[in-house]
């Protein structure tokens, strides 16, 4: 066993000599070892000698012990003597002993060639932690003594058997066998070539992740130490997770400056492996690959931009390399090989994915030579695989939202905006395949999304008459281009809702495909909120579109999908404001066919449209929704007059005709205040049952004037001629509306505001008691006089009747002739 065979003190280099050793035979036996000659060793250093000289007087010395002792004779002012015999000496001259020599260096070899049999056995099964300590401890001194001694560790096989080590259960081996094993490669690519094989170098990148920092300290000095040789940089590059564990450390905060420092240069080495360098990008270490891009040889550069297409990269990446190799690679893409024009494209389709990146590249100039290409036709013209990934690439610029009305094309100032080249892009959406139509179809959803470009383009579909062409793509069975389309669509439809709508109208099929995608029952996504979008913009009043609506039982769809948004049936996600925002604004369209269709009258009321619409008038958030339901309850409000169902009395007998007192008409409770007869919410719309008032009060005070315009002109239903019009004041009195309207009147925001306001307080004043309250709140009769003064002929006839009402005018002063509200 190792504590009868190994003295772990011994070195034949440098210990000193004790003359009990030279006689202790039997020790000599413990270590397997040849015993020390007194020859051997200097008698001024009292260790084994390496260039033993021979004085004068016969006796020998190491070379630089001897130098030493004659110069401190000397400096001394003695002459110089023997250190041995103290005699002195008539010259200092130095006689080399070299058959000496030669026997030291034959008995240290093999002493040191017993002493690595030694450590051999003590690396093998079963030896103590110690003794494997000190076995490396040997191996680790004698190849800092000697390089040659790294080829016997390395002819004795004992790399192989250190390197086992590494997977010992003691942690105090473990990083024994690291350091170990760093000097035994130090400058010596054969050993490094020895560690090479198997699965070692793998087991050394796993100390990178190991808790304890001397182990991690350890390993990243001997991967340096192997990283020097380019042959290993490919191994140490493709164990899984090394080069991210590298990157990870090199920004550590809590890693030693030393060990952060060597796993930079451990990175710096990998950039020799070409693999290296694209995990090295993967990992969010971008410099290496894009040093190589714009410096690399031609081959090097076609290989780092192919790699780069492929990198899925985070936002910021993609700026950094947009700042630094965007400008290349657009020249690339312009002039180089269709190979390098191939790579350098799908590179910018990688970078160009991000807002910043994006912009960064339109100043690098990519906006020429991409619609260049996608124009391009006969021999120059790119495949249609690069034509869709230019199309992919200018829709990604395009959705940067940059100024393109103020980016030219080229010398004639054309931008991507141009009639002509709206109308190119317009044409290639028709003959190219369906992967490049929805790139370019979103081209055109980017810049139809911005206010300042939008106008152009619907100006250059229109000159084009691609309206009929775009609509038919809502049949297409690809669901990214229909989305694409659809989203389009809905884009341009404020500005061309009649066109849209007689293309809709006119052609078979497009109208019920665009409303089986808003009745998919699949969640409500982005396509079925811009369909819908698409018919809230047509004209309203289109009763023809509406009456095919009708036909394609579109509104009960609708309405059922309300119910189930408001009643949370249906979750929401961020497309369901939007979504019911159209809905409602669709929805309401219906009433405007209240007067020409009955058909319209049963739906509205089997479904008890004038509830829901109260109800939505407290939709907060969504002005669209609240003022569409009150202008479609002011609609169906004024239907009440008509569906209120009057009661019938009996017609007065002889007895009535001979005592009048007998021909009074019987009191009939739960009559309508206002319109006099048995109402409902549900058969006659009434907005006192359905208890509207209140909520459209509460409207009144709303930041969106047309809102409030809506909710107004829907209150002034209960004024209308042919009412109880005393008996309207009083409710709104009760419901405390009267003072709101009045703000309305004295606020007087827009001129329909003020029409509007300046009719209802009028039929107001007609109730004497409350215009006597009115009359006292001087603020009133001065917006009643600036109408009066300043407003449009109705509303100064109506202003100067109220003014009469309040005593503000004269009744004989009347200056235009009396007309009915």
């Amino acid at each position: 066993m190792m504590p009868e065979i190994w003295d772990e003190n011994y070195d034949f280099s440098s210990q000193s000599y004790d003359a009990n050793r030279l006689s202790d035979e039997s020790y000599s036996e413990k270590l397997r070892i040849e015993p020390i000659y007194e020859s051997f060793v200097c008698p001024l250093t009292k260790q084994v000698m390496h260039d033993p000289v021979t004085i004068e007087n016969g006796h020998t010395y190491e070379r630089k012990a001897i130098e030493k002792w004659f110069k401190e004779c000397k400096d001394s002012g003695r002459k110089p003597v023997c250190p041995l015999t103290l005699k002195e000496l008539n010259s200092t001259d130095l006689n080399p002993s070299i058959a000496l020599r030669h026997t030291i260096e034959e008995w240290t070899q093999r002493n040191e060639a017993s002493q690595l049999d030694n450590a051999s056995r003590s690396l093998g099964p079963g030896s103590s932690e110690s003794d494997i300590v000190l076995s490396l401890d040997y191996v680790v001194k004698i190849c800092q003594k000697n390089r040659m001694n790294k080829h016997a560790v390395r002819n004795a096989d004992l790399i192989p058997m250190i390197a086992e080590k590494l997977k010992n259960s003691s942690r105090k081996v473990r990083c024994k066998a690291l350091q170990t094993l760093c000097v035994v490669a130090e400058d010596d690519d054969d050993n490094k070539a020895v560690l090479a094989v198997g699965d070692t170098v793998r087991t050394i990148v796993k100390f990178l992740s190991h808790d304890h920092s001397q182990e991690r300290k350890e390993a990243v000095s001997l991967l340096f130490e192997l990283s020097k040789s380019e042959s290993l940089c490919e191994k140490i590059g493709g164990v899984n997770g090394a080069i991210l564990i590298l990157v990870g450390l090199v920004s550590s905060k809590t890693e030693s400056v030393s060990t952060v420092e060597k796993a930079e240069k451990i990175l710096e080495n990998l950039e020799k492996d070409k693999k290296s360098v694209r995990l090295m990008a993967e990992n969010g270490r971008l410099r290496p690959l894009l040093t190589q891009l714009l410096e690399g040889s031609a081959e090097i550069q076609l290989s780092m931009a192919a790699y780069l297409g492929e990198l899925v990269l985070s936002n910021d990446v993609k700026t950094f390399v947009a700042q630094t190799a965007g400008s290349a690679l657009v020249d690339v893409m312009s002039s180089g090989s269709m190979q390098s024009r191939e790579a350098a494209l799908k590179a910018l389709n990688q970078i160009s994915s991000h807002e910043a990146s994006a912009k960064i590249l339109i100043e690098a100039g990519i906006l020429p030579p991409l619609i260049k290409d996608l124009f391009a036709v006969g021999i120059n013209q790119l495949p249609m695989r690069l034509k869709e990934v230019s199309a992919t690439v200018l829709a990604n610029i395009v959705a940067s939202g940059a100024g393109f009305e103020s980016i030219p094309l080229g010398p004639d100032h054309q931008t991507l905006v141009s009639e002509d080249v709206v109308h190119n892009l317009l044409h290639l959406i028709s003959n190219t395949g369906p992967a490049t139509q929805c790139k370019l179809l979103q081209v055109f959803v980017g810049l139809t999304s911005s206010s300042t470009t939008v106008l152009n383009i619907v100006s250059a579909i229109k000159s084009s008459g691609a309206v009929i062409s775009l609509i038919q793509f809502i049949e297409t069975p690809q669901r990214d281009i229909r989305l694409a389309s659809i989203k389009l669509l809905h884009n341009i439809s404020p500005y061309m809702g009649q066109e849209l709508s007689d293309a809709l109208q006119g052609t078979a099929g497009q109208l019920s495909s665009l409303i089986r995608v808003i009745s998919e029952n699949n969640g409500i996504i982005e396509e079925q909120a811009a369909a819908i979008g698409i018919l809230a913009e047509l004209p309203e009043r289109d009763l023809a579109l509406t009456r095919r609506l009708l036909a394609e039982e579109t509104f009960p769809m609708i309405i059922s999908k309300v119910l189930k948004i408001r009643h949370g049936d249906i979750r929401g996600n961020r497309f369901v404001t939007p979504y019911l925002d159209g809905l409602v604004r669709v929805l309401s369209q219906i009433t405007y066919l209240l007067e020409v269709n009955s058909g319209v009258r049963v739906l509205a009321q089997e479904h008890n449209l004038a509830s829901l619409f109260t109800d939505l008038l407290q939709t907060n958030g969504m002005d669209k929704v609240q003022m569409v339901s009150a202008m479609a309850l002011e609609i169906l409000s004024k239907q009440s007059k008509t569906l209120t169902k009057m009661p019938e009395f009996p017609k007065p007998g002889l007895c009535a005709s001979i005592f009048p007192c007998f021909s009074k008409q019987p009191d009939v409770i739960g009559l309508c205040r206002i319109h006099r007869g048995c109402c409902s919410v549900k058969d006659s719309f009434c907005l006192l049952e359905g208890k509207a008032v209140e909520k459209l009060i509460a409207c009144l005070d709303h930041n969106n004037e047309k809102v409030v315009e809506a909710a107004l002109a829907a209150l002034c239903t209960l004024l209308d001629d042919g009412l109880n019009i005393e008996q309207g004041v009083l409710v709104l009195c009760e419901a405390e509306g009267i003072r709101p309207i009045l703000d309305v009147l004295l606020e007087s925001k827009t001129d329909v505001l003020r029409r509007r306001a300046v009719w209802a307080v009028e039929r107001i004043l007609r109730t004497e008691d409350i215009a006597l309250g009115i009359s006292e709140d001087q603020n009133v009769g001065t917006a009643l006089v600036e109408a009066f003064r300043h407003g449009d002929p109705q509303t100064r006839q109506i202003a100067e009747r109220a003014l009469k009402l309040v005593d503000k005018l004269p009744n004989f002063s009347a200056i235009y002739p009396k007309a009915g509200g």
